[in-house]
């Protein structure tokens, strides 16, 4: 998530280097759409490698996305500028974030269900939170890297400096075991077997999707786009801006386990659900009320309250999306639910927030896409049945608990 992080930080800087254009907005646009073009490349990387991990395991699943990451990251960090060998520049950034997507697509999916997997019984939420706490940790290290390097070595550096952690990275992942949930397994589902029940539990992952759209754009909201929302849009300060998304990162990276931990207690439904009705109320109010004046305090203030949502909903939606998925085919199903939610909705959150505003002149459009975000999270949490408490330390699929009593019935 740390290569993510930087190209959505410099992407003004990006936007210069790869695509020059006489009209700024345009530049940082067209940067910012190379941003998310990386984002339609996850659903596919859900499909394919998501299959390979459903039927090689979570491991090796885990290294492959690491492998690919690498690649898409080091190409992105070395293509030349547009000045040095024209068109051929912004292609091949093109071609470093499409690798980066496919990665990604599974990244989050093969993590989360690595970590429902090992957690304790009544903890799971509290274990598959520390993949988003994780994510944290790179929006924290990228803007002190912004505040600290990048004013002085330019945006390159921070991406080569990301580069030197995958031999460590490739190292810690090598040495996890694979889960016993996995291992005790009696049959692997073929390719064609995954696609067919993904094929029929359509639903189940359109609805997934819209579970997911809060989480997506309310991080890419509070993180990848406060630079660039506070310099171009609201014209503070650069070290302001990364002075509030650091402040942002520490403050993901405190809630969401607790908000992991809390969905324990009172339920992935009724927390989600308030969610999407807070988020709903006070995306407008809040968003009006920084533009009229802005400032970094303000800015920092409206940062922090959504940092508090996102939290809350990350904590009890991960897990909820493993739980609802089939055992056969988790890791596929959830990674192309949350991939296809990044993809339509969180990934393109700064883009469509700077089209917003360029279209309607008003600076505080970004409150609408958060609230449309918040909209179908709460029609998802209407359509989707609670997942009943004995499921909880299994992770059994709903409708497999459903078909069962059913069953019992009959």
């Amino acid at each position: 998530m740390y290569d993510f992080m930087v190209f959505g930080y410099y992407a003004a800087d990006i936007g210069r280097t790869f695509f020059p254009n006489s009209s700024a907005f345009a530049s940082l646009l067209l940067s910012l759409t190379t941003f998310g073009a990386g984002f339609l490349m996850r659903p596919l990387g859900a499909l394919v490698l998501g299959n390979y991990v459903d039927r090689r395991g979570r491991r090796q699943g885990l290294i492959l996305t690491l492998g690919l990451m690498a690649v898409g990251t080091l190409s992105v960090a070395c293509t030349p500028g547009y000045a040095a060998i024209g068109i051929a520049a912004p292609l091949l950034v093109l071609a470093g974030r499409l690798v980066q997507g496919f990665s990604a697509g599974v990244e989050v999916g093969a993590a989360s269900v690595y970590l429902a997997e090992i957690a304790t019984p009544g903890h799971r939420g509290f274990y598959t939170s520390w993949q988003s706490t994780s994510q944290q940790m790179a929006v924290i290290f990228a803007a002190l890297l912004g505040l600290t390097v990048a004013p002085r070595w330019g945006w390159r550096a921070p991406l080569l400096i990301g580069c030197a952690l995958i031999p460590f990275l490739f190292w810690v992942r090598s040495s996890l075991p694979e889960t016993q949930a996995f291992l005790t397994r009696k049959r692997r589902p073929s390719m064609r077997e995954i696609w067919t029940t993904m094929l029929a539990h359509a639903p189940l992952v359109v609805l997934g999707m819209m579970l997911s759209a809060l989480t997506t754009v309310s991080f890419y909201m509070i993180t990848a786009y406060t630079p660039t929302f506070g310099s171009s849009v609201l014209h503070l300060a650069r070290r302001q801006n990364f002075l509030v998304t650091f402040s942002v990162g520490v403050s993901n990276f405190l809630l969401v386990p607790v908000m992991g931990a809390l969905s324990d207690k009172v339920g992935r439904r009724p927390q989600l659900a308030a969610c999407g009705i807070v988020a709903l109320l006070t995306a407008a109010p809040l968003y009006i009320w920084l533009v009229r004046a802005p400032s970094a305090g303000k800015l920092l203030f409206v940062e922090l309250w959504f940092s508090l949502i996102f939290a809350a909903c990350s904590g009890a939606m991960v897990p909820f999306l493993t739980e609802i998925m089939p055992a056969s085919v988790r890791t596929t199903g959830y990674s192309l639910a949350f991939s296809l939610a990044t993809a339509v909705f969180g990934g393109f959150t700064p883009a469509i927030s700077t089209a917003l505003i360029g279209l309607t002149g008003s600076r505080a459009m970004p409150a609408l896409w958060l609230s449309f975000a918040a909209l179908l999270v709460l029609i998802a949490v209407a359509l989707l049945k609670s997942v009943p408490e004995e499921s909880r330390g299994t992770v059994e699929s709903v409708y497999e608990l459903a078909k069962g009593k059913a069953n019992e019935q009959s």
